[in-house]
């Protein structure tokens, strides 16, 4: 791996705090913030519009093959633009979450995704990537693994604040039972199901806030790199 990269991989279920640490730590780090969530949503998102049956795995390759997708700082948010076009609050939905979830279970969407990950990933002087299957499948070489977790009620609530954030109100019981639907759909999927790397960090973030999560993901990122750092210098 390159000198000049250091890969942060953060893996964990819907409502385990996955983007909003990663923008902060990312942030603190000086690194890139790649959402790959963020990519399989533009691509529902894509589908719905185009109306493409969320069945048809291939046809839904061939959009995710032909997208144009990137990521740009804008008001201090990450925000995803597919084919020239900012889709950020577009894709935060229940139903585009729900239609994410199903599509990224295909081989072909996954397969015309993957390179592009990895790619984003790899630009100096580092990238704190977040998903399910970054540390099994995007990045099993990353410097550092995270898998974050929570109990399914806490996860459920900050989801519900999240929606309600955005002007979108539902029942608790609702969006708890989304969440355990999510999450039995990412991780009995066929292809690079949910589930945490063997040399991942597990943090339950059930009894903590924002601020102490990312500075304990800080504090042993750059342990890491500190080490790492110190190998390379002896191998020369």
């Amino acid at each position: 791996m390159s000198e000049s990269r250091f890969v942060v991989a953060i893996d964990g279920p819907a409502g385990s705090g996955k983007s909003t640490v990663t923008h902060l730590l990312a942030k603190r780090l000086g690194f890139a913030h790649i959402d790959t969530g963020a990519l399989y949503r533009a691509i529902a998102y894509r589908a719905t519009q185009m109306k493409t049956s969320l069945d048809d795995a291939l046809a839904l390759g061939k959009i995710a093959t032909s997208a144009k997708l990137s990521f740009q700082w804008l008001n201090d948010r990450n925000q995803i633009f597919l084919d020239g076009e900012n889709v950020s609050s577009m894709i935060r939905t229940p139903e585009i979450s729900m239609a994410a979830s199903k599509i990224s279970a295909y081989a072909p969407v996954r397969d015309a995704l993957l390179q592009l990950q990895r790619d984003l990933g790899a630009r100096p002087p580092g990238a704190v990537l977040e998903g399910r299957d970054i540390g099994t499948v995007v990045f099993p070489n990353a410097e550092i693994k995270f898998y974050l977790n929570a109990s399914v009620d806490s996860r459920a609530r900050r989801r519900m604040v999240e929606l309600e954030e955005k002007g979108t109100f539902l029942d608790f019981e609702e969006v708890k039972r989304q969440v355990v639907e999510r999450d039995k759909g990412d991780m009995e999927r066929k292809v690079a199901p949910l589930k945490k790397a063997d040399d991942a960090i597990e943090v339950d973030t059930t009894n903590m806030n924002v601020e102490q999560v990312v500075d304990f993901l800080f504090a042993l990122v750059q342990e890491r790199r500190g080490l790492a750092q110190s190998g390379r210098s002896k191998g020369r």
